[in-house]
């Protein structure tokens, strides 16, 4: 027997083609659930937040959150599917920061959320200034500038808990 959801979404709802007469036997054991559930996992690997940087022109930075940084990355880099749209154009990236010591996954997107809204809003140079300038000094200006707008995450949110580690050197 099919029938209609609602009338305003049209999608048939289909009956199950193998009932199953034992509804015990699609239950995991309980040792089973604990390898399984979302929360072991992210015990396992902790969220963190990252700045990557790109190695081509032109050069970008791209600020992201996840809980297995080193399988992003490769995304990122087209080695693995899944990377975002926005990083395609300047593979390959490198580590530029990882902030690690995030409660859960709720506060690792809060950061990201608030660093890239106050990367947004910080001023920044004229673009003809940047096409004399040479990739490292282009670089480096977009990694201050994205170190600018950390430091008010940082006075906006309690971050005593977390670390800070940059991979690249922006002084």
């Amino acid at each position: 027997m099919m029938r209609l959801l609602t009338g305003t979404f049209r999608s048939v709802k289909h009956p199950n083609p193998n009932p199953n007469p034992n509804p015990n036997c699609l239950k995991p054991s309980s040792s089973l659930l604990s390898e399984w559930s979302p929360i072991t996992k992210s015990k396992l690997k902790p969220w963190c937040v990252y700045l990557i940087l790109s190695t081509k022109a032109p050069i970008k930075t791209y600020v992201g959150v996840t809980n297995d940084f080193s399988h992003r990355l490769k995304q990122h880099n087209g080695e693995l599917k899944g990377g975002a749209k926005a990083s395609r154009a300047g593979r390959p990236w490198v580590c530029a920061c990882i902030i690690r010591g995030f409660k859960d996954q709720s506060e690792a997107c809060e950061f990201e959320s608030k660093w890239k809204r106050f990367s947004r809003k910080l001023p920044r140079r004229r673009k003809n200034n940047d096409l004399t300038k040479g990739v490292d000094e282009r670089s480096l200006t977009l990694l201050q500038h994205r170190q600018t707008a950390l430091k008010r995450v940082k006075g906006s949110l309690d971050c005593s808990h977390l670390e800070i580690e940059w991979q690249l050197n922006i002084l």
